[in-house]
């Protein structure tokens, strides 16, 4: 149960419902004990009615008796009647307050996990799939909500049903009680040892479903992949295996849960026995009426539910226990990217990197080595290298995605970790090398970089980025739905969206990240003309794999394994004659072929 502690500061919220829950459910168990009372009257009225119609047969008084008799019992009938009417309107308001409250709950539970998982760093993600991220909130969340509406709800009915039967029983007869009570904690202890069975195989169960989760959402999302190698049925017999795996575990899990309910049964069987067997012996003695021992059975059969329920609400308690630990162990993570001052200032865009190394956590690979620049407001740099030369990590950096472990980064002569972080990232218009486009139409994944965008704005930044003559050809224009990760698209359009969803919020540094690899050489083109222009009011970084690119920039790096090993203009690095011309010239040839 420590792992549930956490829900404690949820209860509280809704105190209110789960006070009202509670009472709910002692009214309505006061009108489920009341029949039983009212059995034993009607009982032993029939009994004695009996009795007198028999003494009076052949007299005229026979028929007065049996019309008392009549009357009284449509009494005891209309009250049963009455009090189960009674009883079920509160156990709707039961519901209507623990089961709503658990609702409740799960959507602030929810709410809380994803707003969580938006202040995790990239490296949190880089170490964990997107299919048990999803599983923590969707599968262990509905876990938790099941402790917390039926789970709680049932707990407190059987602790009602037992604090009001019990005395019950006692005041009608001491005796019968504690025969009654005899198999319960035979049940109490078998549920004990269980449970402990259940508690580590829901725990693999949730395991298994997260591996599985992380398949599937892998599979759909490289479906262009699997469907290019034709390894649909690789990907089938995989996923057969997978499930397999879970249906397994699933079933252990279910033959420990169906040792339950055949032992509680067997025990209220015992429980029956044993109040006829006592129960006749104290009627013969005289001790008690046929009157109590039909209380005494509706009172055990008032406490079956309750207690067939207790392994029941055990396992909903263990499944949720495994489930919350799983949460908290996500929320138990704590991003590093934080702001030390909350600074709010105007940008002008004054970049600087000064001894910046970067060694990345989760894999130890020095991405960064001793980097050092300047880029001053309103020029631009380009940053060129082979794959894995560290040009993205930079990108990263300046966006805080990451923290150097070594060296400062200064942000008009004030430290990029005095920021506060999401308006830093406000003046950035970032376009990453890895496209992303959100399956909605075109105008939404271009007006994401500024919500309020207007049409205008929105055809604008689709023009800058040479993208707009394209998204008038298509039939719905800029209601186009681009499909999930923008597959409706080509990979140059998807780059050209992405590029016009940065530049629409008209940011004080442009991050271009290698974002025309996927447009030919005309496009390209096009695109950079658009580019000069944007870039003389704002601080602009191209990390690209083409000369053409960067030859548009004031001043341009050449990185190879994470160091500076050539910088200047483009003139200058020519004449070096160097990395950067062996460069150019390669790709000079290949444009003339």
């Amino acid at each position: 149960m420590s792992s549930l502690r956490y829900l404690n500061k949820y209860l509280y919220r809704y105190k209110h419902l789960l006070i009202l829950g509670i009472l709910f459910t002692i009214i309505s168990n006061f009108f489920l004990i009341l029949p039983a009372q009212v059995v034993r009257y009607a009982f032993n009225a029939v009994e004695e009615t009996i009795d007198w119609y028999f003494l009076f047969q052949g007299f005229e008084s026979q028929q007065a008796v049996e019309k008392i008799f009549t009357f009284n019992i449509l009494i005891y009938g209309i009250i049963i009647l009455v009090m189960a009417l009674l009883r079920g309107f509160f156990l709707f308001l039961v519901r209507q307050t623990l089961i709503v409250m658990s609702r409740f709950i799960e959507y602030d539970l929810k709410d809380e996990i994803y707003r969580h998982y938006q202040t995790l760093p990239l490296n949190f993600y880089r170490q964990n799939q997107t299919g048990d991220l999803m599983a923590r909130i969707s599968e262990d969340v509905s876990q938790v909500r099941m402790y917390l509406g039926p789970g709680i709800m049932y707990g407190i009915n059987l602790i009602a049903v037992f604090a009001m039967v019990i005395p019950y029983m006692f005041a009608v007869d001491y005796k019968l009680t504690l025969y009654t009570l005899i198999p319960l904690p035979i049940l109490s202890v078998s549920i004990y040892f269980v449970n402990n069975l259940i508690n580590s195989r829901s725990e693999q169960i949730q395991k298994s479903l997260s591996s599985l989760s992380s398949f599937v959402q892998e599979a759909f999302s490289g479906i262009r992949v699997l469907k290019a190698f034709a390894r649909e049925k690789d990907s089938e017999k995989q996923f057969a295996q997978e499930t397999e795996r879970y249906r397994k575990q699933s079933l252990r899990l279910v033959k420990v849960e169906a040792l339950f309910y055949p032992l509680v049964l067997a025990l209220i069987g015992l429980s029956n026995i044993l109040v006829v067997y006592v129960g006749g012996l104290e009627v013969v003695a005289g001790r008690l009426t046929k009157g109590n021992i039909a209380e005494f059975v509706l009172y055990l059969n008032m406490m079956i539910w309750p207690v067939t329920s207790l392994g029941w609400i055990a396992s909903i308690i263990q499944k949720a226990a495994v489930s919350q630990r799983r949460i908290n162990e996500f929320l138990a993570v704590k991003t590093d990217i934080v702001s030390t001052q909350n600074l709010r200032k105007p940008i002008q865009g004054h970049i600087v990197f000064e001894n910046v190394s970067l060694t990345y956590a989760n894999t130890g690979i020095e991405a960064l080595k001793n980097i050092s620049f300047e880029i001053k407001p309103n020029e631009s740099l380009a940053i060129l290298g082979s794959t894995g030369s560290g040009k993205t990590t930079i990108a990263n950096l300046i966006c805080r995605m990451y923290d150097a472990t070594k060296g400062q980064i200064f942000i008009d002569a004030t430290p990029i970790k005095d920021y506060e972080v999401s308006y830093l990232r406000s003046q950035i218009g970032y376009v990453p090398q890895d496209v992303f486009l959100f399956s909605d139409t075109i105008r939404n994944n271009i007006a994401f970089g500024l919500p309020n965008a207007t049409a205008e704005q929105v055809e604008q930044a689709a023009q800058w980025a040479d993208v707009y003559e394209n998204i008038m050809q298509f039939p719905q224009k800029f209601q186009t739905i681009v499909g999930e990760r923008g597959i409706t698209l080509s990979g140059g359009q998807k780059q050209r969206v992405s590029i016009a969803r940065a530049l629409i919020k008209n940011p004080t540094i442009l991050l271009l990240d290698d974002c025309l690899s996927a447009v030919d050489t005309k496009t390209e083109n096009a695109i950079l003309r658009q580019l000069q222009d944007i870039m003389q009011n704002r601080t602009t970084i191209i990390i690209s794999h083409r000369v053409s690119s960067a030859k548009l920039a004031n001043k341009i790096i050449v990185l190879d394994k994470g160091e500076i090993v050539e910088q200047g203009t483009h003139e200058e690095l020519l004449a070096l004659g160097g990395i950067y011309k062996e460069l150019y010239e390669k790709q000079l040839q290949t444009e003339e072929v």
